[in-house]
C-alpha cells in the first residue's frame, strides 16, 4: 500500500472512512484520559476529521499529520477557515495553521521532533488515533508503533503521554482492508513495550455498518484503548 494509493483515493473522493460527525468515542472517552487543557494532541493520519475541531474547541493545541494536500485543503475550506501555509524545508512537510490547529501535510513516517519544533511544538501530551492504525497493513502497523514511541519520548509533555486508540476487529479473510482488522493481541504486541494498555470498551458495530455487512462481514467489533507511556516523566 503506497502513498499514491491514498493520494488517489482522496483525489477520487473515495473516502468511506471519513465521518461527517465527531467520533462518539472521542467525546465519551477522552475525558477519562485526564489530558490537561492547553496541551498538545497529535492526530496521525488525520484526513479532514472534525475530531480536530472538537479537540481544539476543548482547549487543546492540535497537530494533525496527513499525507494528502487534498484532504488538508478540504478540512479548512469545509470549515470556513483560512490557514497560513508554510513550507518546512528541509523537512518534507507543509504546515497549514489556523489558531490552535496545525496540519502537517506529508508522510507520517517522515515525522520528526525537528519538524514539530519547526512549527513551535516542543511537547506532545497526547495522541488521538481513530483512523491511523486501522488504515495500515500489518508491516506498516509495526513501523507506525516503532515511530510513535520514540517521537513521544523525544518531546515529552508534563506527564507521561497518553493515547486514545480506536480499532476494528473482524474476520480479515472475509474482507480486504482498509480498514484493517487489528485484534487485541496485536495491539498488545505492538505497544506493550512502551505503553500500559487498558481496554476501555468494545462494541458490536456491524448493525451500524450495513455496507460492510454487504461486503461479507458477519462480525465487526470496535475497541477503544487507553495507552499510557511507560517510563516517561
Amino acid at each position: 500500500m503506497t502513498p499514491e494509493f491514498w493520494q488517489q483515493r482522496w483525489q477520487r473522493g473515495e473516502i468511506g472512512w471519513h465521518s461527517d460527525a465527531v467520533n462518539r468515542h472521542l467525546t465519551d472517552y477522552w475525558p477519562r484520559l485526564a489530558v490537561p487543557k492547553a496541551t498538545c494532541v497529535l492526530v496521525p493520519l488525520c484526513g479532514k476529521s472534525l475530531d480536530m475541531l472538537w479537540l481544539a474547541g476543548e482547549g487543546y493545541s492540535v497537530v494533525g499529520v496527513e499525507l494528502s494536500a487534498t484532504a488538508a485543503e478540504a478540512f479548512f475550506t469545509e470549515n470556513g477557515l483560512s490557514p497560513v501555509v508554510t513550507d518546512l524545508a528541509p523537512y518534507p512537510f507543509c504546515c497549514y495553521h489556523v489558531d490552535e490547529i496545525r496540519l502537517l501535510v506529508g508522510d507520517f513516517f517522515d515525522l520528526s521532533a525537528g519538524a514539530l519544533r519547526a512549527i513551535g511544538i516542543s511537547r506532545i501530551d497526547a495522541v488521538y488515533d481513530r483512523a491511523a492504525l486501522v488504515a495500515l497493513p500489518p508491516e506498516l502497523r509495526a513501523r507506525y508503533a516503532q515511530c510513535l514511541a520514540p517521537l513521544l519520548r523525544e518531546l515529552p509533555g508534563g506527564s507521561a503521554p497518553v493515547s486514545l486508540l480506536v480499532t476494528f476487529d473482524y474476520d480479515q479473510s472475509r474482507m480486504p482492508g482498509p480498514p484493517f482488522a487489528v485484534a487485541a493481541g496485536e495491539v498488545q504486541a505492538l505497544f506493550e513495550r512502551d505503553f500500559r494498555i487498558d481496554e476501555l470498551t468494545s462494541f458490536d458495530v456491524l448493525p451500524e455498518n450495513p455496507g460492510l455487512a454487504a461486503r461479507g462481514l458477519d462480525r465487526l467489533a470496535e475497541h477503544v484503548y487507553r495507552l499510557q507511556m511507560l517510563g516517561a516523566a
